[in-house]
């Protein structure tokens, strides 16, 4: 049995706060006092439900399996004023790029946006906990001496959310099935995705760290993109999400396996560009770069001069790899970077 952690990317969690601590009935005893004045405390206030970003995630598995979430419930009041004991908050870990919906309660209603989670750490309170009910030393009056009376604690929150990951990487990998991207990843960073000879052998997104020059940034292997992917074939809306915050894509073409010019290069690369304009028109003005992958298997080369040209002509910029020997793949790392680069440079203008 295996013991590797699902990836999962939606699901629905139910959040409830804690009840605040009911206010309690208390009076003095005192010598010779039978019934002296009122010291009955407050309840507690009831514990929050906190969902904050944690960089070492990359699923909602655990919240698929532990759908429901409590916080604690505030304590009663005591005698001589004491306030019962806040409850304790419950905090959920959800990975970078989570966004949090609240389903509401009308059916069919739209959702409404909580918050959306893009830096480690960052956090916010879903369900806030009821206040503590107020103890009877809190109604004495110069006309009411002795208070019989306390109030219970108010209820706490509860939401139906709805938890939607998009990951957060700087290189988006996108191409048709087989066309090399998760050996280009597993190449340019530790991270070890599926890797096989036949279409759709990653099924899930993967991350990994790419390093050059001593820089850094992170690179996501979205699964293989077929034709209809935009409308769901293929669960294409489900994996297309996850390049929707990329800074930039990396279009791989598989130009070694079958032969080349057996095939139509631009006939193939602009099915997918359909696909991701379809799904979300920003996606094709991205800035991208085009790897022409398994140059290792053409014997003649020059077979490509045809799709690179044409290819620049439209603006992009083209670089010949092999991910399985690691051709190229120096010149492609620096082209990102430098992209990278200018993506950072026009936003900060």
């Amino acid at each position: 049995m295996s013991s590797q952690v699902s990836f999962i990317d939606e699901t629905i969690l139910t959040a409830i706060a804690g009840n605040g601590g009911d206010g309690i009935v208390s009076f003095r005893r005192e010598k010779f006092v039978p019934r002296g004045g009122p010291n009955g405390g407050d309840g507690g206030r009831g514990g929050d439900v906190v969902l904050v970003a944690d960089r070492s995630l990359a699923t909602l598995w655990d919240q698929r399996y532990r759908p429901k979430v409590k916080a604690e419930n505030g304590g009663r009041g005591g005698g001589s004023d004491r306030t019962g004991a806040n409850g304790e908050d419950t905090v959920v870990r959800v990975p970078v790029g989570t966004i949090i919906f609240d389903l509401g309660d009308q059916a069919g209603g739209e959702d409404s946006l909580l918050a959306d989670l893009v830096a480690d750490g960052q956090r916010v309170v879903v369900v806030r906990g009821g206040r503590g009910g107020l103890g009877n030393a809190r109604f004495k009056k110069p006309t009411r001496q002795t208070p019989d009376f306390a109030t219970p604690g108010k209820p706490g929150e509860r939401r139906r959310l709805r938890l939607s990951l998009k990951l957060l990487a700087d290189v988006g990998l996108v191409g048709a099935p087989n066309a090399g991207k998760s050996t280009l990843l597993r190449r340019v960073s530790a991270a070890r995705p599926r890797v096989a000879e036949y279409p759709f052998t990653t099924l899930i997104p993967a991350l990994g760290v790419a390093e050059v020059d001593d820089r850094r940034f992170v690179v996501a292997d979205i699964p293989g993109l077929i034709e209809g992917a935009s409308q769901g074939v293929g669960l294409g809306d489900r994996f297309l999400r996850h390049i929707e915050r990329t800074r930039v894509l990396v279009h791989l073409l598989d130009v070694g396996t079958p032969a080349q010019e057996e095939r139509d290069l631009l006939a193939e690369y602009d099915a997918i560009r359909r696909e991701l304009g379809a799904y979300d028109e920003t996606l094709v003005e991205r800035t991208e770069i085009v790897a022409l992958n398994k140059i290792d298997l053409i014997a003649d080369r020059e077979v490509l001069g045809g799709p690179e040209a044409a290819l620049r002509s439209r603006g992009r910029e083209v670089v010949r790899i092999s991910g399985a020997t690691g051709e190229g793949i120096g010149e492609l790392l620096r082209s990102i970077l430098r992209a990278i680069d200018a993506e950072a440079r026009q936003s900060d203008g």
